[in-house]
């Protein structure tokens, strides 16, 4: 499905920027706010945008904006703890 290993060199990146468009986007939040992020940010619990609807909101455009099917029992108390366990989430989906 992909091509050459420059791609799959990139992807992490490609997954970790996707992922904060998907959380500006859902969440509007700013541009500067979601670049701030890093890997130990908090998220759920810690966004007030970010609440159980939003969460509902979230998955449902990481399925269509990474191409991936996201089950019941995939999400867990960790999945949103912080930017980085939920770029590590799909990140793990997408290399399924």
């Amino acid at each position: 499905m992909r091509a050459g290993n420059s791609q799959l060199v990139d992807q992490p990146m490609n997954i970790e920027t996707r992922m904060r468009s998907l959380l500006r986007d859902v969440l509007s939040l700013s541009q500067e706010r979601v670049d701030g992020f890093n890997a130990d940010t908090p998220l759920f619990g810690a966004l007030p945008e970010l609440d159980s609807m939003a969460v509902a909101g979230l998955l449902t455009e990481m399925e269509d904006r990474f191409d991936i099917l996201i089950e019941d029992d995939d999400i867990d108390g960790d999945t949103f703890e912080t930017f980085g366990t939920l770029v590590a989430f799909a990140k793990a989906k997408v290399e399924g």
